[in-house]
Order: structure tokens, then sequence, then C-alpha cells
């Protein structure tokens, strides 16, 4: 597990009772005294499957305030984990008091446009996650239409893996499998839609959904953990689409390109943990990350 500095959870001064039970890159979670599950958002930022010894200062409480401007975008959808928003003062803003449900061991992908993972399929095989596309499709173009791209869900510091639909239906199930797809791609062309009306692109995403064991939404499938925050989404803004290459985006792309720059002195290859960010590449990067929840949201942020 490469961890870097981070590899013990932040010490919140929650109420007795509240038991943590699992550390992710970016989340905590917890079991509250009622059995409920707390999540918890930090600061942390990760690249290049490093935890970083640097946090970005507010990106938990952004990445929680986007997620449930976006859960409410689709409620007459599909129905979602939160339970309730009143949570210890100590984690005040970034933690959600949720449901607990049978996760899906999937990670649902939907693309849009050609870009990262899915491009590098593309180049190899003409095809993403066994869906057939055309040739000539340059780094950034948009795709005939959005796919569901599914991937394995790898231990943490470990890659994900593309998969094909038809290993989706051989690991969880046939009908499991229609809802996963259908309700990604529904919930991909909302976003989008909403997205492109405020200047930007959502060029891929990834959810999560569980299956609810109990309370009302027992027997259906649900949204569960982040939903289109620019930690699990590539958004770019409209007005500088340029397919033929990488596209700016609205995520930690300032991290990652200091990261692999001279400048860092860091070797990706060798082992080693990444240093410290400067204030520079930090401000900048909460920037970005403010400036998506403000466009997509209307909000100010504070």
């Amino acid at each position: 597990m490469t961890l870097g500095a981070e590899e013990t959870p932040p010490a919140y001064d929650l109420p007795s009772g509240y038991d943590h039970i699992y550390s992710g890159k970016v989340r905590e979670l917890y079991r509250s005294p009622e059995g409920r599950l707390l999540f918890v958002a930090t600061d942390r930022i990760s690249a290049y499957d490093w935890i970083l010894e640097t946090p970005i200062p507010d990106k938990g409480r952004i990445l929680t305030q986007l997620s449930l401007w976006w859960f409410d975008q689709f409620a007459d959808i599909v129905p979602n984990h939160v339970l309730s928003t009143r949570v210890p003062d100590a984690v005040a803003g970034r933690a959600l008091l949720c449901q607990e449900l049978d996760m899906m061991p999937v990670e649902c992908v939907v693309r849009g446009f050609l870009a990262g993972s899915g491009y590098a399929d593309y180049v190899r095989a003409r095809s993403i996650c066994g869906n057939g596309l055309p040739p000539g499709l340059r780094e950034g173009d948009r795709l005939p239409k959005p796919l569901f791209t599914p991937a394995t869900k790898a231990p943490q510091g470990e890659h994900d893996e593309n998969i094909t639909y038809d290993e989706v239906i051989v690991l969880i199930g046939q009908n499991e499998a229609q809802d996963l797809k259908r309700l990604s791609l529904a919930v991909y062309a909302r976003a989008a839609e909403i997205a492109e009306e405020r200047g930007l692109i959502v060029a891929d995403t990834k959810f999560e959904f569980g299956l609810a064991t109990s309370g009302r939404h027992r027997g259906q499938m649900v949204l569960a953990d982040e939903v289109l925050t620019p930690d699990s989404s590539r958004y770019w803004p409209l007005d500088g689409w340029a397919p033929g290459g990488a596209q700016p985006s609205f995520d930690k792309q300032y991290v990652r390109d200091w990261l692999t720059s001279a400048d860092s002195g860091w070797d990706r290859d060798s082992g080693e943990t990444p240093p410290p960010l400067p204030d520079e590449i930090v401000a900048k990067t909460r920037a970005k990350y403010v400036e998506a929840y403000e466009r997509l949201t209307g909000e100010r942020f504070a």
C-alpha cells in the first residue's frame, strides 16, 4: 500500500461511540453510536497512487458540499446513501451520515470523451471495455455516444483495471449489471447537460453503487460515496476544448505536473515518497477545486 506520509487517520475530536473502521486515500469512515456510517472527507490529496504529505486546504469541504449538490440533481433518477448532514462539530461541512449498503465491487465509469486510460485502450485496440469505436478519433474527442466502461475496484495503492460489461454480469449477475449500466448512463447524461450549461465538460466520471438491504430503499440500487467531484471526474472548460491532445482540467493536474517536472526532483519510478508541495501549487490546486464548485453550483464557496 503506497500511502506516503499520511498512514494513520487524522485525529478528529469525535464524541465517544464513533469507531474508526477504514481509511481511504481521501476519506475516513467511522461507525456512529447509532450504527450509521460517518463519511469524512479529509484535505488529503493523492497522485500516482501516493497520498501526499501536503494537504489542500478546504478540499474535503468542497468535495462534500459538491457531492450533496449533485445528489439533489439526481433525486428523481436514483436514491442516494445520505441520511443526514447533522454531524459532530469537529467534522462539520466535511462529513455525512450515510446508510450502510451492500456495495457493488465495480467502479461504474462513464466516458463521454476520449481521455485517460480510455484513450490508451482506444489507441491499442480501437475499443474501450469491449465497446468498439470508429477509426480516426483523437485524444479529447467527443465519443459517438457516452459509454459505460466499468473497472474493477483494486486494493488501495494498486490500479483499477478496465473490464467488459459481460465481465460485470459474471461478477454480480445480469439484473444488477443492467441496473448499474442504466443508472450510470442516466446520471451521467443529466450531469453532462447541467455542466455544459455552466461552461464545463464532464469528460468522464466514476460512480459507486450499493444495494440497500434495509430502510425505505430496501432492494434498490443506491448511489453512494462521492459523486461528480473533481476527484472522481474529469472536468474541462467548454470554451477551451480543443481535441487533439490533453485538455486543461479542473482537478489535481497542477499537482501531477509539478511532481513530474524537474522542479520537484522526484522520480516517479524510484519508489521514494514524493516531496512536499510548494505553496504556489497548493494555492493553484485549491483555486481550481473552488472554481469548479462555484461554476457548477452558482454559489460562493465560503
